[in-house]
């Protein structure tokens, strides 16, 4: 039987997923280290959320720095902190512990970008004479094309892209995304992102679509059964291309995202359009790209100028 702590856990749990529109994945991360920090209470007898102390905050967080990285520490204290800020806002507690509590300050660090003639070495990387080959360019054209996050990309529908490719397609028209917190936005979709939806939809899909067990699958991108094409098997897809393409850095869907914030500033995008197409809520997150691209200048400059030095 689940103790106080734990079902205040399981409270917030669903708060974040029903109320806030939380997505599944950010859920699980909040569950992960929750879990970990009723454990850790657990084990020091205590299972009433009003019996916590600040004490008891600050030894979790130095247990959870003898394995994790200072950034996932700071990760789990945030999510005490909003925990229990939750429990007394509902009056489930009567004190909040962690009021006090402040996560260690981390660096800032720079978002890793690929040069342009590696994002098109791998983009040129899948066999399109292929059907998975023509989703996996699919993939890719999608999500350096638009800059959307990963489960942006592998959520959508065909209903989503139907009217955006083929012949009467309207160029002006853009792809709808919904992003964090059930946020939506529209982001332009060039002509290789939509020439490779296109053949893909018309000679690779189908072939897929027969493999589905439960009648004609709504997904966009299918796996080899048929069904929805998951996170791990798209971070798969990236990371063989990216072999295939002779890149030698450790890349994430998330790379490609941060490469196309990157070139567009670097092309002279405003900052603020880029926050509008990357669904930031705040232009603040958007201008870690500026020292990017400012260190890209700086680089060009001393190499370039001959009296840089």
């Amino acid at each position: 039987m689940a103790n106080p702590v734990e079902r205040l856990i399981a409270t917030y749990l669903d708060h974040l997923h029903v109320e806030r529109g939380l997505s599944g994945h950010t859920v699980a991360g909040y569950r992960r280290d929750l879990g970990r920090y009723a454990e850790h209470l657990a084990a020091q007898g205590i299972t009433d959320a009003d019996a916590v102390t600040p004490a008891h905050i600050t030894a979790y967080a130095v247990v959870l720095g003898e394995t994790l990285a200072p950034a996932s520490v700071a990760r789990a204290t945030v999510a005490v902190r909003s925990l229990h800020r939750f429990a007394v806002t509902e009056g489930l507690t009567s004190h909040d512990p962690a009021a006090t509590i402040k996560p260690a300050r981390q660096p800032q660090r720079l978002p890793k970008a690929l040069p342009l003639d590696q994002v098109q070495a791998l983009l040129a990387a899948p066999d399109t004479s292929q059907p998975e080959g023509l989703r996996d360019v699919a993939l890719l054209e999608l999500l350096y094309g638009t800059g959307a996050r990963v489960s942006e990309i592998i959520g959508l529908d065909v209903d989503d892209v139907a009217r955006l490719v083929g012949r009467d397609a309207d160029p002006a028209m853009g792809l709808r995304l919904l992003g964090k917190g059930d946020r939506e936005r529209i982001v332009p979709l060039g002509s290789y992102a939509r020439a490779a939806i296109d053949a893909w939809l018309v000679r690779g899909r189908p072939g897929f679509a027969t493999r589905s067990r439960g009648g004609s699958p709504p997904a966009l991108f299918l796996n080899a059964r048929g069904g929805r094409l998951s996170r791990q098997s798209a971070w798969a897809v990236l990371r063989a291309y990216a072999e295939k393409a002779g890149i030698t850095a450790d890349i994430s869907p998330h790379t490609l995202r941060h490469s196309y914030a990157t070139h567009l500033l670097d092309g002279g995008a405003d900052v603020r359009v880029v926050q509008e197409l990357l669904g930031h809520s705040s232009v603040t997150t958007t201008q870690i790209y500026t020292m990017v691209t400012v260190d890209h200048l700086r680089e060009t400059y001393l190499t370039a100028h001959p009296r840089a030095y």
